[in-house]
């Protein structure tokens, strides 16, 4: 996540026993909001302490923009936690949905468990500490994902730390034929062009919203080709809108102006 903004408090977690070594976990508040950084002053997710399960985040809520075309997922995967925004709004939204989420650093899981809302693994929920590499490289979830979001940000927000074709080779053949697939990007960056060459090297269809905050672009990844039919996704974006609250209309429009 690469928005800016200047920590009030910081506390530095406890450094896990094994390699590689990870930033420190921190926090911060500010009116009502909580956030994370890694040790700087960039936010990796936040949470509207009063409304735990929503994303507060104007681009974390741009990443579910594959409910435009998929509105009953039965498997949707995180890569990067985060403050497990976009783990605990699946979840809560989704009752039919298996929800997995892969983090690497064991800290944030056990920050996002302590202190935003994270619930413990079920039936329909699993937190996997883990590289997300290995996770997509896994022969076990070739083609069982319906949405998959990719948020990899490091403490220095030089752009996704997984960014190869390889890599989104890999995304994509997790997902089944109808799957889409949200990325995390910061447009103002050498690391965009990369991406995004490497995105549509791999899928079928590409199309990137209108960017947000400091300067991020959440790209949507089809596994195949769709024919976009604005009348269509603005009649499921006022569904969205009813259901979740969340600003669909807006999507459909950044769509359009693309």
């Amino acid at each position: 996540m690469l928005i800016k903004r200047k920590s009030i408090e910081k506390e530095e977690s406890s450094r896990p026993a094994r390699k590689p070594k990870y930033a420190p976990v921190t926090l911060s508040e500010q009116e009502g909001v909580r956030y994370l950084h890694f040790g700087t002053e960039w936010v990796q997710g936040a949470m509207r302490i009063r409304k735990p399960n929503w994303p507060e985040l104007e681009y974390a809520q741009q990443m579910m923009a594959w409910m435009l075309w998929q509105p009953q997922p039965r498997h949707i995967a995180q890569l990067g936690l985060g403050t497990a925004t976009l783990t605990k709004f699946c979840y809560t939204t989704f009752p039919d949905a298996t929800v997995t989420a892969v983090e690497l650093n064991p800290a944030v899981i056990n920050i996002c468990a302590s202190m935003f809302k994270l619930p413990p693994n079920d039936a329909r929920l699993q937190v996997l500490e883990m590289d997300a590499l290995d996770y997509v490289n896994d022969p076990a979830n070739a083609g069982t994902l319906d949405a998959l979001q990719v948020d990899l940000y490091d403490a220095t927000a030089r752009g996704p730390v997984l960014d190869t074709a390889e890599f989104y080779q890999a995304c994509a053949s997790c997902l089944n034929d109808d799957g889409i697939m949200t990325v995390n990007l910061f447009g103002d960056h050498p690391s965009y062009a990369r991406n995004t060459k490497a995105i549509k090297f791999t899928f079928a269809q590409v199309i990137c919203l209108p960017p947000v905050h400091d300067g991020n672009v959440i790209a949507i990844a089809f596994k195949r080709q769709r024919n976009i039919d604005l009348e269509a996704l603005k009649l499921r974006a006022v569904e969205i809108v009813a259901a979740t609250k969340l600003p669909a209309k807006s999507w459909v429009k950044g769509l359009a102006a693309t």
